[in-house]
């Protein structure tokens, strides 16, 4: 394979962040007139229209609520995080921020989408909370965020019984709010130039999926929404006529830099869920004529695993686009739906993106973009190319694999309240990704896992993402996840560093029959496949009814890695060194 024909059709973040800049808060002001699209949920549009109204008019009454309209001088100018002098009758948060926070723990309603409006329109800024946190880890989240008021409603109000928040917390289903959003009945919108819009100013603060430590606050800018809303509005050539749907939590950084933002710069419809369910996702695109839809992980796998019919590709979906979806989950659904699915790479950070170009391969993330590298993360040297045996097996993983890394922040706008964070982030200039990765020859670049995933297996670096590729092509196999357990713990006392693990999800309810023919038949599937070197196979076979996962559906490894070698409630064998056979423990 030589060149990359087709990449110059795809523009870059990079690209539409070069060109003047256009506000979120521009996108909604110019939503205003328009009455025949809006927002979907339940079967009822909200037109935009009346969306607008619905934005000025929180925007209003938190201005109420919070007690009096703070200094709207632009974020930009102020650190991350910095305390400033409160209004004095304002709810007293931890840490004093310059412009009032919001806590939002609801469900996908159009509440949440009128509150990020809000939030994009004025000096007020939202904190999205993950539901799927719970008592202290919760408090912890809102704390760190400096919410002075915590908005909920009913699915998630009972999250925060019998804690102590320390500031208001009121349901958006309640009679109090709806009381204090009568007496702003007919507010208007913000003049754009009263309020903090700029491209560096704070809309949000999203939090990291904490899949290796506690979450941190992103901090996302006006910039951050518009830019990559726009830039895929275009490449996807969204118009008026096209709906969105979407599928990721809102608290997730997918829905508020992809989904949210291409219905506003598009102009077009956007179709809501509480919470997403694979069993009704194909009905609600066909009820609101989507045409495009988002997701992280696992929600495609998800949707597949539902019943097949015969007029599944009956449907007036264009583009399903996201991350981390595998190649053949992706080539799969397109057969299914009859649909164009695009993944993407990228991080709630934004400090580095990856775009596929129509000759990427189907196991690489894209072509390796400008001002990215993959360095040692020992020494900070550039790794050489991968090289591959016969079999297509990456013959020099040791030295090919490494952290990708970018010359410089990016869209990174650091965190919020963690200094400690930028700077391990952003150590000596470069942003640092914390994704493991390998390019090729042709300078295509393929996902090796997270960095914190490394195992180390008889002396040799190994990352999870090419083994996962290699199992999942194991006909029984719905879902797959490997991590490193202990290598004593399987291996027995005096075996050092780890093992490599592998936790399997099979297709449709399997029984101990099925579960037990399958790991008899595991070690021969392995044997066959060439590309899997003997050190990457597996010590640890655990066969579950579901993967560890977080809210926004990526697998949490360390759950498992922390189980060892307890079945704790699967079915688990090992494999002893040089042997092919899986035996139950």
């Amino acid at each position: 394979m030589t060149g990359r024909t087709g990449q110059s059709a795809v523009r870059t973040i990079d690209d539409i962040a070069a060109e003047p800049f256009r506000s979120v808060a521009d996108a909604i002001h110019a939503l205003a007139p328009i009455e025949d699209r809006g927002i979907w949920f339940n079967g009822q549009l909200t037109p935009w229209s009346q969306a607008t109204g619905e934005i000025a008019v929180r925007i209003a009454a938190l201005r109420e609520l919070i007690g009096t309209r703070v200094e709207v001088s632009s974020s930009s100018d102020l650190s991350h995080g910095e305390p400033s002098p409160a209004a004095p009758d304002a709810p007293a948060a931890p840490h004093a921020p310059p412009h009032p926070h919001i806590g939002l723990l609801m469900s996908g309603t159009p509440e949440y989408l009128h509150l990020l409006g809000a939030a994009a329109c004025s000096e007020l800024v939202v904190a999205g909370l993950n539901p799927t946190r719970r008592g202290e880890a919760l408090l912890r989240d809102a704390r760190l965020a400096d919410c002075a008021v915590i908005l909920t409603d009913a699915d998630n109000e009972a999250l925060l019984d019998g804690l102590d928040p320390s500031v208001p917390v009121i349901s958006v289903d309640s009679p109090r709010w709806s009381e204090l959003l009568a007496r702003h009945a007919g507010a208007e919108l913000p003049v754009t130039t009263d309020v903090p819009t700029a491209a560096d100013d704070l809309v949000a603060l999203v939090f990291t999926s904490g899949t290796s430590g506690d979450p941190k606050a992103v901090r996302i800018t006006q910039s951050k929404i518009s830019v990559p809303g726009r830039m895929l509005a275009e490449r996807f050539e969204m118009g008026p006529e096209d709906c969105v749907y979407s599928a990721m939590p809102l608290f997730h950084s997918n829905a508020v830099m992809v989904a949210w933002p291409i219905a506003l710069f598009a102009q077009c419809s956007i179709a809501q869920r509480r919470r997403f369910t694979a069993s009704g996702w194909l009905d609600d695109v066909r009820r609101y004529g989507c045409t495009f839809a988002n997701y992280v992980g696992a929600p495609l796998s998800y949707i597949l695993a539902t019943a097949e019919r015969a007029d599944d590709a009956d449907n007036p979906m264009r583009v399903v686009y996201g991350n981390e979806a595998p190649a053949d989950v992706r080539a799969e659904f397109t057969r299914r739906f009859g649909v164009r699915v695009v993944d993407g790479f990228g991080s709630s950070e934004g400090g580095l993106a990856v775009s596929r170009t129509p000759d990427t391969p189907d196991a690489a993330l894209g072509p390796l973009p400008k001002g990215v590298r993959i360095i040692d993360p020992e020494t900070g040297a550039e790794c050489p190319r991968a090289r591959f045996d016969a079999d297509g097996q990456l013959a020099n993983p040791d030295e090919a694999v490494g952290e990708m890394v970018a010359d410089g922040p990016g869209m990174f706008a650091g965190y919020w309240n963690d200094p400690a964070a930028d700077a391990e982030r952003m150590r000596g200039g470069r942003f640092h990704s914390g994704d493991l990765a390998y390019v090729d020859d042709d300078e295509f670049v393929y996902f090796a896992g997270r960095s914190g995933g490394w195992m180390r297996v008889d002396g040799e670096n190994l990352a999870a993402a090419p083994i996962e590729r290699v199992i999942r092509r194991h006909p029984d196999v719905a879902e797959v996840g490997v991590y490193a357990v202990p290598a004593a713990e399987v291996h027995g006392p005096g075996a050092i560093g780890d093992a490599v693990a592998a936790a399997v999800v099979l297709h449709g309810d399997a029984s101990s029959a099925v579960a037990c023919w399958f790991a008899e038949g595991f070690g021969e599937f392995l044997a066959g496949q060439a590309d899997l070197g003997p050190k990457q196979w597996p010590s640890l076979l655990r066969i579950t009814s579901a993967l560890p996962r977080t809210a926004s559906f990526k697998f949490r490894a360390r759950d498992l890695t922390a189980l060892g070698a307890e079945p704790a409630g699967d079915r688990v064998w090992l494999r002893g060194q040089g042997s092919g056979a899986f035996k139950p423990r």
